[in-house]
């Protein structure tokens, strides 16, 4: 008898879920958004050996990704497929996460070196390892397409406020933690951090339920997972748009702070803008539902909000925080407003692309296809990251000192020009994407009818 995947998830369970990604965000935002200037301004590491790192990282990425997805596909457990991940990955990556902030500045500069790339490989390894289960976790506890719009609500609410408040209270927690000393203050900082990231996933082991599983006898071989997924173009889009969206958020992230401390002149207006961005942040996460009802098709609905996030990230060049605070925040507000809906809609479409691959092609692999998904996020980061420092250290930038204009105009058009036309780019791909709601539907119903025929 087919056991009933179609189902209502508890509200528990979504919360539970949410707070996976809460966990994901004091880890991997605190990442992205701090560990380019920590590098840079407290552990005294230059620029350009920072973007080697970020590229570099990608190769171990790419090895590790798939291996990891498969493995979780393979996963065998009394808890399930993906849930012993987070439950024992998360306790681990916590603390690399912690040893990643511990500047020693005073090391030689080869020491330096070799103390980033371990510490920094060894993170994203952890990182990977609860990133991937967790993300594919939603697409195992239904098949019901509007559950899991509103699973991904969950996350995208919850992940929105995560990074509202890290925000908001890092650099005065650093300065009120670290006494004088930023090395002090990351370093307790990170300790905080990462123990919020091993808390907050081992409640999303406790609370969720997996229903959707794999067939026992299909052992499926790498080639025909890849000839597979190149079959599913709507999982193409979702990977192209991942790209680009890593590219845009990750390179923006890690300039916010150089572009608030240099051309701004303080980093505190950095606490100021996120501060006012996070109500926006929770109401346009919690605006996909409707967008979604509207629309039909959760990839319209990210072409749309990545549209109005792209326009209102290219008409920010147009103010300051200091010569016009109210249209500067103002449009920060709506920037965010639109990005916060995009975020949800961008991992809502990831499940349903699993099933359109299992319907198309018959090979079913949820950690695979997230693995990839994850993949070209990383892709992304990795090159938004290490183009700014590379573009940032061949101008001259020296840190903590009064920049050139060169490098200041850069650090201005990587927060808005650069990623407004990306996003622009991103709404076209995206706006392509085919697999509405009644093709979904009837996708899940032929498989259902092929599994109860067997």
């Amino acid at each position: 008898m087919e056991k009933d995947t179609n189902i209502k998830v508890p509200f528990i369970s979504k919360l539970a879920y949410g707070m996976g990604d809460v966990g994901c965000n004091f880890s991997w935002m605190f990442v992205g958004n701090f560990l380019m200037i920590f590098y840079t301004d407290v552990f005294g590491i230059g620029m350009g050996a920072v973007a080697a790192l970020m590229l570099f990282s990608r190769f171990w990425d790419a090895i590790n990704d798939p291996i990891v997805g498969g493995l979780t596909d393979r996963t065998k457990s009394r808890w399930g497929r993906y849930r012993p991940w987070l439950l024992i990955a998360a306790p681990l990556t916590g603390v690399v996460l912690m040893i990643s902030f511990w500047a020693h500045p005073d090391w030689s500069y080869t020491g330096k070196i070799v103390y980033m790339c371990i510490t920094y490989c060894v993170l994203v390894f952890g990182y990977t390892c609860v990133n991937i289960p967790y993300g594919t976790l939603c697409g195992a506890m239904t098949q019901n397409i509007e559950e899991r719009a509103q699973i991904n609500t969950f996350r995208s609410v919850s992940a929105m406020i995560a990074i509202g408040v890290i925000n908001i209270i890092t650099l005065p927690l650093i300065s009120f933690l670290g006494q004088g000393s930023d090395k002090r203050g990351y370093l307790l900082v990170a300790v905080i951090y990462g123990i919020i990231f091993a808390a907050c996933h081992i409640f999303c082991f406790a609370k969720t339920k997996e229903v959707v599983t794999i067939p026992e006898k299909e052992k499926i071989p790498m080639k025909t997972q890849i000839a597979a997924v190149v079959q599913n173009r709507p999982y193409l889009l979702a990977l192209l748009g991942q790209f680009l969206f890593g590219l845009t958020l990750y390179g923006r992230n890690a300039d916010a702070l150089y572009y608030f401390k240099y051309v701004e002149g303080s980093d505190a207006l950095f606490t100021t803008y996120s501060m006012v961005i996070i109500i926006p942040s929770i109401i346009g996460a919690a605006t996909f539902p409707m967008i979604f009802k509207w629309t039909n098709n959760k990839g319209r609905a990210a072409s749309i909000l990545a549209m109005g996030t792209g326009i209102c990230m290219l008409a920010l060049y147009l103010f300051s925080p200091v010569k016009t605070p109210i249209p500067f925040y103002i449009c920060s507000g709506l920037t965010q407003f639109f990005f916060s809906g995009f975020n949800t809609a961008i991992y809502a479409i990831i499940p349903d692309c699993v099933e359109y691959g299992e319907w198309k092609t018959g090979v079913r692999n949820d950690g695979f296809q997230y693995a990839f998904i994850s993949l070209g996020n990383k892709i992304g980061m990795a090159i938004g990251t290490a183009v700014l420092a590379a573009v940032l250290g061949g101008a001259g930038y020296v840190a903590n000192v009064e920049q050139n204009q060169t490098v200041l105009a850069i650090m201005k058009h990587a927060f808005t020009t650069i990623p407004g036309v990306l996003w622009v780019v991103t709404a076209v791909v995206l706006f392509f994407y085919r697999l509405n709601k009644k093709s979904y539907n009837k996708i899940v119903a032929e498989i259902n009818e092929r599994k109860s025929a067997k």
